[in-house]
């Protein structure tokens, strides 16, 4: 069964950057895409961006376009979020989670199989 474990998450200042970190276990990604979902305190799951099987497919909430960058490790099995000029508003627990499918990846939380269990992102002064 794939397994998702998150990393990379902590307390930053505005401006600042973080990396957070996709690992899979248990099942090859190579027929699942990896979407990066958020949730702030008293708010829904929120979409931030995903990635296709194929690694070739990505795309981005506009609340973060051009400042986070998605990406696939050559092995296949690691997926990151790279986050830039974070802002206050990025504060949430941020997950990913898997969707088997060879085709465009969903935007909805309920169209993913497998869920990791979240890491927490601080943006404050």
């Amino acid at each position: 069964q794939l397994q998702l474990v998150e990393s990379g998450g902590g307390s930053v200042q505005p401006g600042g950057s973080l990396t957070l970190s996709c690992a899979a276990s248990g099942v090859s990604l190579d027929y699942y895409a990896i979407g990066w979902f958020r949730q702030a305190p008293g708010k829904g799951r929120e979409w931030v961006s995903y990635i296709s099987s194929s690694g070739v497919g990505t795309d981005y909430a506009d609340s973060v376009k051009g400042r986070f960058t998605i990406s696939k490790d050559n092995d296949g099995n690691t997926v990151y979020l790279q986050m830039n000029r974070l802002k206050p508003e990025d504060t949430a627990v941020y997950y990913c989670a898997a969707q088997l499918t060879y085709y465009t990846p969903s935007l909805s939380a309920s169209q993913y199989d497998y869920w990791g269990q979240g890491t927490q992102v601080t943006v404050s002064s």
